[in-house]
């Protein structure tokens, strides 16, 4: 298994930027669908397998340096969502996050933590796709306002509470906005759509070669990185900020499984 950082990963996680081209901004947005209560038991279920938890062994070892005699996982799975591709670009009443994984933490016994990633993989199913250093998606979803949800905008590692009516910046490697404050979904659009729409695919830039597009990007099955990740190096390169990113992101490290 590799090791990469964890903050780099966090950026690395889903392209969804650079998947759809740009279309003129949407005027509303609807709520996202979160997993039903059976789908987040079944994705806490996959965490707790043999399989799951030597993802976990793994990243303590290479991570943490330790070899830890007994790992507990929590019975909680928090919903993690990332930008919605559709909402970039503009697509009416397209909601500005999309399920991406639910999150279980992981506690070694000598008190490091690691959390899981538990995707899904078909109806009904999931599969524990990797683990990352650290509990962020757990110390971030405690401080959410009552039907508010974690998203991720993976090209600065930011993560937001999204309400119902916009988004509040939790914490960043490159804060676009304040911490804290309050962005009606609208202006956030408006925001990511003018950050990343002129890099999607069928742009100029993409057509000149732009940082991103220049090497073919290696099939998922054979490099063993989960297909978010592979995408998301593309991501990285098109928002322009992969040497800044190297240094912010060292922290935080991902096996994949």
């Amino acid at each position: 298994m590799n090791t990469i950082c964890r903050k780099f990963a966090g950026c690395l996680a889903v392209a969804v930027a650079t998947l759809l081209p740009a279309t003129p901004p949407a005027s509303a947005s609807e709520g996202v669908v979160p997993p039903s209560d059976g789908d987040v038991a079944a994705a806490v279920r996959v965490a707790g397998q043999p399989d799951a938890i030597g993802l976990a062994r793994s990243n303590f070892r290479q991570v943490d340096h330790i070899e830890p005699r007994r790992i507990t996982m929590a019975e909680k799975g928090i919903p993690v969502y990332t930008l919605n591709p559709d909402f970039v670009r503009g697509v009416e009443g397209a909601p500005a996050g999309m399920l991406r994984s639910v999150a279980v933490t992981a506690t070694a016994d000598s008190g490091q933590k690691a959390t899981l990633q538990a995707m899904p993989e078909g109806p009904g199913k999931w599969v524990a796709a990797s683990v990352f250093s650290g509990n962020d998606e757990e110390t971030l979803s405690a401080r959410l306002k009552p039907g508010a949800v974690l998203l991720n905008e993976p090209q600065i590692n930011g993560w937001y509470e999204l309400g119902p009516d916009g988004v509040v910046l939790l914490q960043a490697s490159l804060p676009q906005s304040p911490v804290g404050k309050f962005v009606p979904l609208s202006d956030y659009q408006r925001e990511v759509h003018g950050r990343y729409a002129d890099k999607l695919p069928g742009s100029d830039y993409q057509r000149g070669g732009g940082i991103g597009f220049t090497q073919p990007v290696a099939p998922p099955a054979e490099t063993g990185i989960p297909i978010g990740i592979v995408a998301g190096l593309i991501t990285a390169g098109v928002a322009g900020v992969g040497v800044v990113l190297v240094a912010v992101w060292r922290r935080r490290r991902l096996t994949p499984r």
